[in-house]
């Protein structure tokens, strides 16, 4: 299986980047193959979050009009 990634080099030489799928979960390594290992760590470790909050999740529905905000038609 195959993810997709952004990084860059930052000023200090790290490498920065994100999963594109989690693009709030920045990490960095000193290099292309260190950055990779931490990502494959954020995807295992985001992995197991989505499992032990989908039987916490509840979702509704927000109607914005009864509070008061203009919705455009």
């Amino acid at each position: 299986m195959e993810v997709s990634y952004t990084y860059w080099e930052g000023d200090d030489g790290w490498f920065v980047g994100y999963l594109n799928a989690y693009p709030d979960h920045l990490t960095q390594g000193h290099d292309l193959a260190e950055l990779e290992e931490m990502l494959a760590d954020v995807y295992q470790i985001r992995q197991e979050e989505e499992k032990r909050l989908a039987q916490k999740r509840k979702s509704g529905i927000l109607n914005l009009q009864t509070k008061g905000l203009q919705v455009p038609a």
